[in-house]
């Protein structure tokens, strides 16, 4: 899978600060999904860009505010895969709600640096403040999104599940299937296309009338 950096063509040395910025971050999750959130120091992020650590702090004052920048830039690009890829799948929800829970294991999206760095976020005890204080929102209203729609379908094929618990079972399954991808303790055992037939098998087994069960 691609790595996040683009070696190929590196920014200037005389950078726009926006494009300087991206390269830090891009440098943070690169260090993340190896040395995990307790262990990454700005000196680890400068020696990553090739860059001095006096660059890192001028354009993040710390380390904290580094992280905070490189978890806010995850979210918002999850964020906005999963809405145009629930909206591209048309009005159908059945079509919507697989395009929704799918999208999670698009490779031209998420590498494996980066899902190392979401597992770094919500798998150690200093990163986790920061997620709940980033997250919280943005979860909240891909929870309702998967609600929602899981709702439509039970009520067009009749089959008087509950809508909350299916969504939640849904989206734990997601994160599940994200930590063995990103490498936390089945490292190797799933991959993206395994994945997403599980997911699609998971719908199957909720709404047998609207999915055919993967094989």
């Amino acid at each position: 899978m691609a790595s996040v950096r683009q070696t190929e063509t590196p920014p200037p040395r005389k950078a726009t600060r926006p494009v300087r910025r991206q390269q830090l971050i891009d440098s943070t999750i690169a260090v993340l999904a190896r040395k995990g959130y307790a262990g990454l120091t700005v000196a680890d992020v400068a020696k990553e860009a090739g860059l001095s650590a006096g660059i890192v702090i001028f354009h993040f004052n710390t380390k904290d505010e580094l992280l905070a920048a490189v978890l806010g830039a995850l979210a918002a690009e999850y964020r906005a895969h999963w809405e145009a890829s629930m909206n591209a799948a048309g009005p159908a929800a059945a079509d919507r709600l697989k395009a929704l829970l799918l999208s999670d294991f698009d490779t031209d999206v998420y590498t494996r640096e980066k899902l190392a760095a979401w597992v770094a976020f919500w798998g150690e005890i200093q990163g986790r403040p920061f997620y709940d204080q980033i997250c919280a929102g943005s979860d909240a209203e891909r929870q309702t999104a998967t609600e929602a729609l899981c709702r439509e379908v039970i009520a067009e094929g009749g089959y008087g599940l509950n809508a909350a618990l299916a969504a939640r079972g849904l989206e734990s399954l997601g994160d599940g299937l994200w930590v063995s991808l990103g490498g936390g303790g089945y490292k190797g055992q799933v991959s993206d296309t395994k994945a997403k037939q599980v997911m699609a098998t998971a719908l199957a087994a909720f709404f047998p009338k609207h999915y055919a069960t993967e094989r």
